[in-house]
């Protein structure tokens, strides 16, 4: 935690919450993850660079059509979480996640 200045490039947060089903649709868990909101940031402003990671469809199908033509099996993999393997050229803050508010150093960051 550090005391906020207007200088700063601070993000917002929020929590996403998932329940975890069984085969037999009984609950297996709670699950719950902090979530920077960094799409608040401005383009130029606050990064210069953006990446996404995107297959085409006929890179698919080009794919799909050498496995299918030299008979090799075919897996699949499904990914949900995307994470940041560089580093970062400036300082990034967060508010304080909600929940989790310290009123004691209000006017601070993460």
């Amino acid at each position: 935690m550090v005391p906020f200045h207007p200088s700063m490039n601070v993000v917002d947060s929020r929590w996403v919450y998932k329940i975890k089903h069984r085969v037999d649709s009984s609950i297996e868990r709670y699950k719950e993850r902090l979530v920077a909101r960094g799409f608040t940031q401005q383009e130029g402003i606050y990064y210069s660079e953006t990446f996404s990671l995107v297959v085409k469809p006929v890179t698919v199908r080009l794919i799909f059509s050498i496995a299918v033509s030299r008979n090799w099996k075919i897996y699949q993999l499904d990914i949900h979480n995307v994470f940041l393997n560089d580093v970062l050229a400036e300082e990034v803050y967060m508010k304080q996640p909600p929940g989790f508010f310290y009123s004691a150093l209000s006017s601070h960051v993460c």
